[in-house]
Formats: structure tokens, sequence, C-alpha cells
């Protein structure tokens, strides 16, 4: 029988600690292994379309706003869960390259906003388009049914998290 690589771990500690209840790595190494291998594939995707992952965050935030596609930096940095100083990196970059643009907030004169030009706009709905094909080809291998478990399983473990629990 074909086994992973964390059946492969928790059979070595089983036989060097049988005291051990390895249960943990069953889950949490497993989500480690395939967070690194779903990390690789979607990198690979979006270096198609020139963007890292922090760029593509950044332009897909601003994207899903909704019309005029503008956040403040702050608000940029609480959606996409980074510090305001890899913000102004990540809005650099884009900017020099023409996906968005910084502007004076309409509602505060000395605040300001990113805003996504036409040519962010356009690139990041093709990109999104083909980052989302990739993502449901990573999920091809479970059941519609397996998918739907395993999402409100994971919101469920996710909530129970972010609510301060474990």
């Amino acid at each position: 029988m074909v086994t992973d690589h964390v059946s492969q771990i928790r059979e070595q500690w089983a036989q060097e600690r049988p005291d051990l209840d390895t249960e943990p790595i069953a889950i949490v190494g497993r989500l480690h292994r395939i967070g690194d291998h779903l990390r690789e594939r979607i990198a690979v995707v979006q270096a198609e379309f020139g963007l890292n992952e922090g760029e593509f965050d950044v332009l897909a935030t601003l994207r899903r706003a909704g019309q005029p596609f503008e956040l403040s930096p702050n608000e940029l940095a609480a959606w996409t869960m980074v510090t305001s100083g890899a913000i102004t990196k990540r809005v650099d970059r884009l900017a020099a390259a023409g996906y968005v643009e910084r502007e004076r907030a309409a509602h505060d004169r000395r605040g300001r906003v990113v805003r996504l030009t036409a040519e962010g706009r356009d690139l990041i709905d093709r990109a999104v388009e083909a980052h989302l094909a990739n993502e449901r080809a990573l999920l091809a291998p479970l059941r519609a049914s397996e998918r739907v478990h395993l999402a409100a399983l994971l919101r469920a473990w996710s909530e129970a998290i972010e609510n301060g629990a474990g």
C-alpha cells in the first residue's frame, strides 16, 4: 500500500515513541505539506501574469472592492493581512507597472487611496480567471461532496481559531 509522507512520519514515531498521540500530525502536517504544494502551483499561474502572490492579492482586493476599485492603504493592509510597510512595497511595484495609482481620498483631502487602473483591472480579471481554473484543477481529485464537506470543516476550524479558540 502506498502511503503519503505524513503517514510515514507517523509510522516512524509509532515505532520510536509508541506513547505519543500523533493524530495532530495527520491533520496539521498534511495541511502544511498541502499548503506548500498549493503555493507552488498557484505561484506558477500568477507568474504567467507577471505577478507574485502579494501583488495578485492587492489587485484582487481592489477589484472585488467594486467601483471605483479603490481602498486606503490601511484597508488594503487589513484585507490582505499584511503590514502597512508591505502594502507600500506592493503598491510601489504595482504603480510602477501601471496597474494601480495613488490618489487623494475624495472624502479626506489629507488621506490617500490606491485605485486600480484600467490596465490593472484587465490584468486581474484575466489572472483571477486563470487562478480559479488552477484551483479547480488542484481540487479535482476530490469529489464534489468531499469538497463541500472539507470547506465546511475548514470554515468551522478557521472561525474557531479566528475567534480565539485553539
